[in-house]
């Protein structure tokens, strides 16, 4: 199948990269202009987390109302309430906003009778007596365009206030919030982080692939199946974005830095080896040194090895990678569902620009990349890319490094479990968040208005604990007084109608909405087993996790036996499946214990740009333990390919380990450095998420293509020796009938 694939495309490049670039332009068209059905970004939400199904899930069903409409609201600072003239000077702009339709309200505290000094203004007066709040709240019956609108004139007509106010406060300062400006603010951050990630892996990857290849030419063809990937997977969101019922802003980053990074080392693996086979193939071919014609037999057969070998490894890679990552599916939480589907979806195009742009791109080029480039002809330069450009050779400085592992395989061997042992470490106290507006860059104006919200108009903002039940008010009262006999909650707020139910705000004695004395007033709630529904941060976190470590068990089994599965069908061995399986794993958690140590305990937060939430994000955990171990998987799928490809024509165990690590090496460690580009590059932006994210991403990479490809595996396969290919008989005759071999 890969060699025919192989000779298809060496026979018709020029329509492969036609119907290529109409799928690229057609997705990125999709994607960024909607064809009238709103962009992408347009159709990206966030907020909690909530499992369906759940205790918290019910409880904000019953919290929301058909019958509320949109809101935004305006914080005034650096004035005093009761100020002589401001009643007077914030009339004209009531009005204005009033006369804006669609408006259904406005309420702020001089429309009351005796105005700021009547008590029933106090919600609406800040608590350090420091300024005041504004409310306004559209119709609930406006279309969603009309809303749309309405919110955007609401927002100038407030952003005006402060100017109004300015001859009798001249200090006055106003900040305009709402859920809508809040989702609007991590959407546009998505977007502006994904411009800046974009912007400075693409040029950092090309720079280490004209290392790698010694040339702009063959390091092009990687980078453009990569950019054919990220416009085919941003098309797969769109349209998943119309099938999910909610599409989570950050899994547009993660998924795009993902095929980003998957097409770039797999075009990377192809590229290489096609220069390898061409170089074969020349030198098979009688009188090739006079003979420079694109697609001749040379260009041809080297492209249908090509495929037929790295294109398996590349396909068997992907394959390995997506079953890791499909395990999200199986989680009920929407988010991770999202991200699996996204995930899998790029894949698929990563997949596919590698086996079939990329060799189209190089039949183009022909025997051009066998001979010497241009950059290797500039004396400065040759001496770098000598040491660092493809050169074909079972010596070199990863078969050194190989030999002195193999010399003390069990002091490498204990010595590397010691490392990724005391870099898990951290992992032991991690603490999981459910964040939404500390997700924020902390210069944000929504996260800053949240902030004021809370602390100056504690009435105005949700109560950390939400209790909601469907009975009466009364009985509500009854249920808010056995609450407040519960040890860590420091008040309980009257029972009021909210939504189709009763809402019992909580407020423990920790102002951290997520904190662990914060899920345990929740615990000790539920445990009253009471007629109501538990809300709020630490509950959506509790119920999370719980779906979390539910749903787990079925997932990591489906994984492990899946890539069990598939590696013995690689390798014919049942030992070699198992210590991958337990290598990945100690690596994974060396990684999650480096971000655990860093943004949950604060360290690099300078560094890096972000304030510690106290927690790593719950989600994020799940990302990171999906798309590590895929990655992890892809690697080794690299490295065992070619040390049994060694390991088949005959060569001894310890000798195909050491070649086909010198082989694979400059490959593997090259493809990690440009993945670790990438991620870091998402690192860059402000997003709290896609930084956790992208850091830990780019930190197993870095793990495991070096602590674990170059020593862990050489020495583990050192001391197994011979053991390492063997298989039960039964097993062996399965693998002898089934086998996927090059």
């Amino acid at each position: 199948m890969f060699e025919s694939l192989g000779r298809a495309v060496a026979r018709h490049p020029r329509l492969t990269v036609v119907v290529w670039a109409a799928i690229t332009v057609l997705c990125g068209l999709v994607a960024l202009t909607g064809l009238g059905g709103g962009t992408l970004f347009d159709r990206l939400s966030t907020g909690e987390q909530v499992v369906p199904g759940s205790d918290s899930a019910r409880a904000s069903e019953l919290l929301a109302s058909d019958d509320a409409g949109a809101s935004l609201s305006l914080v005034v600072s650096d004035v005093d309430p009761s100020a002589d003239g401001i009643a007077d000077a914030i009339a004209p702009a009531r009005s204005t906003v009033l006369n804006i339709p669609g408006v259904e309200s406005v309420i702020d505290p001089y429309l009351l009778p005796q105005g700021v000094s009547n008590p029933a203004a106090a919600p609406l007066l800040a608590a350090s007596g420091d300024g005041f709040l504004m409310v306004v709240e559209l119709d609930p019956e406006l279309s969603e365009s009309a809303r749309d609108t309405a919110l955007a004139r609401v927002e100038t007509a407030l952003d005006a206030v402060p100017d109004a106010l300015h001859d009798v406060a001249p200090r006055a300062t106003g900040l305009v919030g709402g859920s809508s400006l809040i989702v609007t603010a991590i959407t546009d951050q998505v977007r502006d982080d994904l411009t800046t990630g974009e912007a400075i892996a693409l040029p950092v990857a090309l720079l280490i692939m004209v290392l790698v290849f010694g040339g702009f030419l063959a390091a092009a063809m990687p980078l453009a199946g990569a950019i054919a990937s990220i416009a085919g997977g941003l098309g797969a969101l769109w349209a998943l974005s119309h099938l999910l019922t909610d599409m989570e802003s950050s899994v547009v980053n993660v998924v795009t830095v993902l095929g980003l990074g998957l097409s770039i080392d797999y075009g990377l693996l192809i590229v290489s080896r096609f220069r390898e086979e061409l170089t074969r193939a020349l030198g098979d071919d009688e009188g090739a040194s006079n003979r420079r014609r694109r697609g001749d037999g040379a260009v041809t057969t080297a492209l249908v090895r090509t495929i037929a070998t790295a294109g398996r490894t590349v396909a068997f890679s992907a394959l390995t990678v997506g079953v890791s990552i499909a395990g999200l599916l199986v989680f009920k939480q929407e988010i991770l569902r999202a991200f699996g589907a996204g995930a899998v979806a790029v894949i698929v195009f990563a997949v596919g620009t590698a086996l079939t742009l990329v060799p189209a791109l190089l039949a183009f080029t022909g025997r051009r990349l066998a001979g010497p480039t241009l950059l290797s002809r500039v004396p400065f330069l040759r001496g770098v890319l000598a040491r660092t450009a493809d050169v074909q050779r079972d010596e070199g400085a990863f078969s050194r490094l190989t030999g002195r592992v193999q010399r003390h395989p069990w002091w490498v061997m204990g010595g590397s479990l010691v490392v990724l042992l005391v870099l898990a470490s951290p992992l032991l106290h991690i603490e999981l968040r459910n964040s939404t507006t500390q997700l924020l860059p902390l210069d944000s104006s929504q996260r800053e208005y949240v902030q004021i919200l809370s602390t100056e108009y504690p009435s105005s903002a949700s109560p950390s604990v939400q209790v909601v039940t469907e009975s009466s008010l009364d009985q509500a009262s009854t249920i808010a007084t056995e609450i407040e006999a519960l040890p860590g909650v420091a008040s309980v707020d009257a029972p009021v109608a909210a939504g189709r139910g009763v809402l019992i705000g909580v407020h423990p004695e920790d102002t951290d909405p997520g904190s662990r004395a914060t899920q345990d007033v929740v615990h000790a709630i539920r445990d009253l087993d009471l007629d109501a529904h538990v809300g709020g941060q630490a509950a959506v976190q509790i119920d999370f996790v719980d779906a979390l470590v539910d749903r787990a068990p079925l997932a990591l089994g489906i994984v492990a036996l899946a890539t069990l599965i598939l590696l013995f069908l690689m390798t014919g061995s049942l030992l070699v499946p198992i210590k991958a399986l337990l290598t990945n794993v100690i690596s994974l958690c060396a990684s999650l214990g480096v971000l655990v140590w860093v943004f949950q305990d604060g360290h690099l937060s300078g560094l890096l740009g972000f304030e510690s939430t106290g927690g790593i994000e719950t989600y994020v955990v799940a990302l990171v333990i999906a798309f590590a171990f895929g990655l992890a998987m892809d690697y080794e799928v690299f490295l065992l390919s070619r040390i049994k490809e060694l390991h088949d024509d005959g060569v001894p165990n310890d000798e195909a380990v050491r070649r086909g690590l010198q082989r694979s090496g400059r490959v593997i460690t090259s493809a990690a450095a440009i993945i670790v580009a990438v991620f870091a590059g998402f690192v860059a932006g402000e997003l709290l998420v896609i930084k956790e994210v992208g850091f830990s991403l780019a930190v197993a990479v870095l793990i495991d293509a070096t602590l674990v490809r170059l020593l862990l595996v050489p020495a583990t396969m050192t001391v197994l020796r011979e053991w390492n290919w063997w298989a039960p008989g039964p097993l062996r005759r399965v693998y002898e009938r089934i086998a996927i071999t090059h």
